[in-house]
Order: structure tokens, then C-alpha cells, then sequence
């Protein structure tokens, strides 16, 4: 599939209903989730972060975008970035480097209003707002389509206020944003909905009781799982390795797929 027609797909995916977006860390895990008939994928900071011995938010831009590149070349579904905050604070900054992230291929992706700093986690308002509506002017500069997803941070960041999350997933739609997301935010689901409404809302399950039918019903439109994938993966090495290291046996080997299994999804 060609860019054009992944864009094309990813935007038609947002039109009505609601479909799961899973996040693969590496060609592998991306192979699979292309496998069992997922319609589009998401790139995970964290899940790839991981994988080459960082933590989250520890990855150069230069890395993110080999990494698109990388996921793009070796799947035939859209592909939506987790561009985190755009590597840069400057508007005209995150507009060089979205321009860049489209060039890899990517279908969508997301930018968020965290700073990474403790004491300010968040952009000023309308710096965060000039941030999007820069990404946005990108995007529309390239002529790709590529769908900006604008993320508002406070819930995971230590700034839990409804109402200014919502004001700045307003302002975020006011200025180009296609979707919006604000991980973290879990109670009131169908208000949350219609808050932003007709805009289309992402939302990350990570660990919580939630399924597929309850979020289509309140009216999400997309559901991503973030590291989730990448930490169940890990956390099973962990434990099979940690059996190995402090009791000698080798029991956790019985869980996992034999290699011909594995060698089946690249043939």
C-alpha cells in the first residue's frame, strides 16, 4: 500500500465506529498485530524506548524517525506515530520535525502538550495551542493528509483538571487537530465524548477494566493500548529469566511459541 492510500485508509477509519489501534515496539511486533488483521498500527515511545535500552521519552529524534521508517517499510497498514512532544518546544521547531516524521511514511501522528519538566509538566496554553496549529500548517504545507492527533497530558502528569484538558482539546480542534487524546482521563466517558464531539477521541486502555463493545458505545472512536503490548512481553521475559537466575528450572520455556511458530509470520 502506498502512503497516499494509508492515509486515505487511516482517514476513512475515523469516520464512523470505532476500531483498536495496537501499539507494536519493532518490526516483529508490528509483523504480528499485520497478521491478525488489525487495520491500522501505532508506534509506542515506551515500547521502543525499551527495546534499545532507554526509558520512555529517552529517544533522539534522529532514532524516532530510522524507527518510522523502519515500521513503515516492513508493514502494509497505516501507521500512526507517537511523535511525543514533536522534539522541540518552539512552534516552528515541532513543524520542522512533524515535516520530517511525514516524510517517513506515517499515515498520522500525535503530538502532546508535556514538557517534561517536573514543575511545569504542561506548555502555557497558548504555547501548546501554537504548537498544534504549527504541526498542523506542516502536515498542510506537505499535502500528505497525514492525520494530527493532539494530545493533552494533565491526567498522566500530575495536572488531573478536567475542564482545562478539555478546554485545551477545544482549542486543539479549533487549530487542525483530526483527533484528540487525553490519556489518563477515565471517568465520565460518554460526556468526555461529547465535549469534543464530532471530533474524534483516541482512547488508551492501558490497565484498565475496559472493553471493545463499552467504548464503541460511548461513542470512542479509537482505542490504542500504548506500552501495554511491549510491558506484557517483557514482563514475561522477566519472569522466565528470573526463574532461571534464582531457581535453576526452566518451566516459563513451556509458554512460548516454538520458533517455527514465529518463523510462520515472516514467510
Amino acid at each position: 500500500m502506498k502512503p497516499a492510500d494509508k492515509i486515505a485508509t487511516f482517514r476513512r477509519l475515523h469516520e464512523s465506529g470505532c476500531f483498536v489501534i495496537p501499539n507494536p515496539w519493532d518490526i516483529m511486533s508490528a509483523k504480528y498485530l499485520q497478521h491478525l488483521g488489525f487495520k491500522a498500527l501505532a508506534s509506542t515511545s515506551a515500547g521502543f524506548a525499551w527495546a534499545i535500552g532507554r526509558a520512555d521519552n529517552h529517544v533522539t529524534l534522529e532514532e524516532k524517525l530510522a524507527h518510522l521508517r523502519a515500521l513503515n517499510a516492513e508493514i502494509d497498514l497505516p501507521l500512526n506515530a507517537d511523535f511525543e512532544c514533536g522534539f522541540a518546544d518552539a512552534p516552528e521547531a515541532v513543524a520542522k520535525n512533524v515535516t520530517l516524521a511525514v516524510h517517513t511514511g506515517i499515515a498520522g501522528l500525535s503530538i502532546e502538550d508535556s514538557t517534561g519538566e517536573t514543575d511545569e509538566p504542561l506548555f502555557d496554553f497558548a504555547l501548546a495551542v501554537d504548537r498544534i496549529k504549527a504541526a498542523r500548517a506542516a502536515i498542510d504545507k506537505t499535502g500528505s493528509g497525514v492525520v494530527l492527533t493532539a494530545r493533552s497530558e494533565g491526567f498522566i502528569t500530575g495536572r488531573p483538571d478536567r475542564a482545562e484538558t478539555i478546554k485545551r482539546l477545544k482549542a486543539f480542534i479549533a487549530v487542525g487537530a483530526d483527533c484528540v487524546f487525553a490519556p489518563g482521563l477515565k471517568d465520565d466517558l460518554a460526556g468526555y465524548v461529547a465535549d469534543v464531539a464530532p471530533t474524534p477521541i483516541n482512547f488508551n486502555v492501558g490497565r484498565g477494566p475496559y472493553n471493545v463493545a463499552d467504548l464503541t458505545a460511548v461513542g470512542m472512536r479509537r482505542i490504542s493500548v500504548g506500552g501495554s503490548l511491549a510491558a506484557a512481553a517483557y514482563g514475561e521475559f522477566m519472569r522466565v529469566a528470573q526463574e532461571i537466575a534464582e531457581q535453576g528450572t526452566f518451566t516459563g520455556f513451556g509458554r512460548a511459541p516454538s520458533g517455527g511458530d514465529i518463523n510462520k509470520i515472516f514467510l
